[in-house]
């Protein structure tokens, strides 16, 4: 009887956590604007603006250390990113710079989460808190900065 008990445990699902799979952005249309590729001095970078042209998010590579950045403005900390793709969600440890008012999530550049990201289907969404996604649409200038980074 115990270990019937213990199989019909081992086959039910596990709930996923509320902030990773709470939403669904299959259908959400993302933000209009535009992204951007650079080179850096310690990498490169790809910039998601708006149509008025304001950075909204900002993926970076420092080539030296191997690591993969996202940040998007703020104006105060918050514990987590939470990250949706087409593929998979997460919730990223977040970091705040007052002098910037960045918001920032850091990959080792090997993070298999960062293909999800460049490999998302048309879109992916970026949420803080209880605030609104940004939903931006997925262009290669993403890839490329991973890429850099692997290098």
């Amino acid at each position: 009887m115990k270990l019937v008990v213990f199989a019909a445990l081992a086959l039910a699902p596990i709930a996923p956590a509320p902030a990773e799979a709470a939403v669904d952005y299959t259908t959400a249309i993302p933000l209009g604007g535009n992204w951007t590729y650079a080179q850096t001095a310690d990498g490169s970078e790809a910039t998601f603006t708006n149509a008025s042209a304001q950075p909204q998010l900002i993926v970076h590579c420092t080539r030296a250390k191997r690591h993969v950045s996202i940040a998007k403005p703020a104006t105060a900390a918050a514990p987590f990113i939470v990250i949706w793709t087409s593929s998979q969600s997460r919730s990223a440890p977040a970091s705040f710079n007052a002098a910037t008012n960045r918001l920032t999530a850091d990959f080792g550049a090997y993070d298999p989460f960062l293909d999800a990201i460049a490999f998302s289907r048309g879109r992916a969404a970026f949420s803080v808190g209880s605030g609104p996604a940004l939903v931006v649409p997925v262009w290669s200038d993403v890839s490329r900065v991973i890429e850099d980074c692997r290098v």
